[in-house]
């Protein structure tokens, strides 16, 4: 009976590790090997050696992509966890409708991004700029999306809006675990409000806020579709994620070994950040 249970497990098991064996170990291997190359992305190629990584810390096209999606990263991160905090809490509490509000609150996470983005497009173009001059708010009058010092914020709105489904579900999902009678003995301590939230609350959730950080910040590290939709990474290539660069210069750009090397070590940063996330988060659990 064992053998038979082995049997079945290993049969289930094989299919799914070939299939990430040929559609994601062969491809990581195959990227790797090429950015040591200048394959264009046809024809023959030569051996280059480590050029590729050192022409990236030389290239501004490269670590100005870096800055744009480290500062999207960094403040998306911070809004998304403040809002979602916000809301898990209200809808944890005892209002009415809360199952419908959980629902609709959770529909953003359902639809494709590449769908949002075109959607926001559309209402950064042509909505927002009409809506602005009809109260006469001059700044707004045109399409954020075209203005070099606006353009990150209409995508940071964008992938916020998204974010925050996903985020606030795991924030209720950790508010749930906090017994009542914690909060009972800190009433009588005299604990409420931010008192209450502080020293209690947020205590018992930090583990569940470590996990909201570390898929935010490496989420919205690889952001693309949300720049594929929006601006294609303009104006005057102000938007241009790691991601979208990447593929824009790879795919189409003659860049292939070259923007295979800046993946490698976007792979190599986004491991760095999730571990130090993780640390960090888990030494702050340790103190409070």
């Amino acid at each position: 009976m064992k053998n038979e249970r082995k049997r079945t497990y290993l049969m289930i098991s094989l299919p799914i590790l070939a299939l990430f064996i040929c559609f994601n170990t062969i491809p990581l291997i195959r990227g790797v090997y090429y950015s040591f190359t200048n394959f264009k992305g046809f024809g023959s190629y030569d051996w280059v050696g480590f050029r590729n990584y050192a022409d990236l810390f030389t290239d501004t096209r490269v670590l100005k992509s870096y800055l744009f999606t480290f500062k999207l990263a960094v403040f998306t991160t911070i809004i998304v966890n403040v809002i979602s905090l916000i809301l898990a809490m209200a809808l944890n509490s005892s209002i009415r409708f809360k199952s419908f509000f959980r629902g609709a609150y959770f529909l953003p996470n359902v639809l494709g991004a590449l769908v949002v983005g075109y959607i926001f497009n559309y209402f950064f173009t042509y909505i927002l700029p009409a809506f602005a001059q009809m109260v006469g708010i001059e700044a707004l009058s045109g399409s954020i999306l075209s203005k070099e010092g606006l353009a990150w914020i209409g995508i940071m709105i964008v992938c916020a809006w998204q974010a925050i489904a996903m985020n606030t579900i795991i924030y209720i999902s950790g508010l749930q675990t906090v017994p009542e009678d914690v909060y009972e003995a800190g009433g009588l301590d005299g604990a409420t409000g931010w008192n209450q939230f502080r020293h209690l609350t947020l205590p018992l959730i930090m583990p569940f806020v470590t996990i909201n950080l570390v898929l935010c910040g490496k989420n919205f590290l690889m952001v693309f579709d949300q720049i594929m939709a929006l601006t294609k990474g303009g104006p005057a290539q102000s938007t241009e994620s790691i991601s979208y660069l990447i593929y824009n210069n790879g795919m189409s750009g003659g860049q292939f070994g070259f923007q295979s090397a800046n993946a490698v070590v976007f792979f190599i940063v986004i491991v760095a950040i999730s571990v130090a996330q993780m640390k960090f988060s888990s030494k702050k659990e340790e103190q409070l």
